[in-house]
């Protein structure tokens, strides 16, 4: 009797070692969700260490990307000398319909055509004063098409400038942390010192490229301004010889 008691007594004390510990439900699912904070906390920490500047300095790359688009669409060849207008204009003179060939040059929306309604009026003058017109005309050109560049060209000079605010008022962020005295670690700086870098970095990225665009479009306005004038130019002195040989035509014809 006194071994069945026994292992009677042993297999109770036995069950409770060999019981499996109860699974944590929640074991399969904390890396995901530790994960996801530190995803996020990346995009909460630019944001919050950009501050007030970052957004001005986000402003700033905005307007920069639709002036860019602009300025590609406005500097192509087919919007500055259509070749349609030089078509029209062509078959115009070649019918010397000269009032036909102004009201063209005046309704397109185009530098060439501002260049040749700005030289036909001019012709009852003198070819030397018609010429004059269009060249006036051509720097008027210029100027309006530089003043659409010339914003590249402040963004490329402010986005260091306001990098370089956001630098100082990093720094002066950490020497205030400092300043207070005690144990200092390197946590209590870092922000400060974190801040002023990544601001730094927005202006710079920002203003390279706008320093870059902003020499490819100027060679761009140089080259076809230069082409619209010379056509304008060469328009102008084609009108005038025929003009001049009109009278000729009709005496030879009495003759």
């Amino acid at each position: 009797m006194a071994a069945p008691l026994a292992a009677q007594e042993a297999a109770p004390a036995a069950a409770p070692v060999a019981a499996p510990a109860p699974a944590d439900p929640n074991a399969a699912t904390t890396p995901a969700t530790d994960a996801a904070p530190e995803e996020m906390s990346m995009l909460v920490w630019l944001i919050h260490t950009s501050g007030w500047i970052g957004g001005v300095l986000l402003m700033m790359f905005m307007y920069f990307v639709a002036q860019v688009v602009r300025l590609f669409q406005d500097l192509r060849p087919e919007v500055v000398i259509p070749q349609g207008l030089i078509d029209d204009l062509d078959k115009l003179l070649a019918a010397r319909d000269y009032a036909g060939i102004l009201r063209t040059a005046k309704e397109s929306d185009c530098e060439l055509g501002q260049m040749v309604a700005a030289g036909l009026p001019a012709l009852s003058n003198g070819l030397s004063e018609a010429r004059e017109s269009v060249d006036r005309a051509g720097e008027a050109v210029v100027v309006e098409m530089e003043k659409k560049n010339s914003m590249l060209a402040v963004i490329g000079s402010l986005g260091p400038l306001i990098g370089l605010l956001g630098t100082l008022k990093g720094m002066m962020s950490s020497f205030s942390d400092i300043a207070k005295g005690g144990e200092m670690k390197a946590s209590q700086v870092a922000h400060g010192i974190s801040e002023a870098l990544l601001i730094t970095f927005e202006g710079v990225a920002i203003s390279v490229p706008a320093i870059f665009l902003f020499a490819v479009f100027k060679n761009k306005i140089a080259s076809l301004s230069l082409q619209a004038i010379n056509l304008a130019d060469d328009f102008i002195m084609r009108a005038h010889g025929s003009a001049r040989s009109k009278p000729q035509a009709s005496g030879t014809s009495q003759a």
